[in-house]
């Protein structure tokens, strides 16, 4: 083999390890994205089906259940509803009327099952997308946040 044989077989090979650890590297990355997702994007059927994501919007009055430690409750985006249910203890920031940000997996008659609750006091960490249909739906605590990104 001659020397410039040898040195395009070592970039080569050299370059099919890269691929092969951006591949594994992206199919890991891909296994553990959680997305977000509005409740009327889940209702138009965005979300995916067995895979688990997160929905944000906030927590209907009214809608609060609980029995136990398991807890039933509706998270709106001011257009659409979807029914969550969650086992475990609640955050402490958790209220009606406030935002929530839960993360689960949507069952075939479209119930949301949570893994994980997070409350917060103000929508300051909210995405976006639910920033934005809270504020076009006549929530006026989305508009900081619509102004702060």
């Amino acid at each position: 083999m001659t020397p410039r044989q040898k040195r395009f077989a070592w970039i080569a090979s050299g370059l099919a390890a890269l691929v092969l650890v951006a591949g594994l590297l992206l199919y890991a990355l891909n296994s553990n994205i959680v997305f977000f997702y509005t409740p009327t994007q889940v209702s138009q059927g965005e979300a995916p089906s067995g895979r688990a994501f997160r929905i944000g919007g906030l927590v209907e009055p009214g809608s609060l259940k609980r029995d136990g430690t398991r807890v039933e409750f509706v998270v709106t985006d001011g257009e659409h509803q979807i029914a969550v249910s969650y086992v475990g203890t609640l955050p402490d920031l958790f209220r009606e009327g406030k935002g929530v940000v839960a993360q689960g997996r949507l069952d075939d008659a479209g119930h949301f099952t949570a893994s994980e609750v997070l409350a917060k006091h103000d929508e300051n960490y909210m995405p976006p997308e639910a920033a934005e249909a809270l504020h076009k739906a006549g929530h006026p605590s989305s508009i900081d946040t619509l102004k702060a990104q």
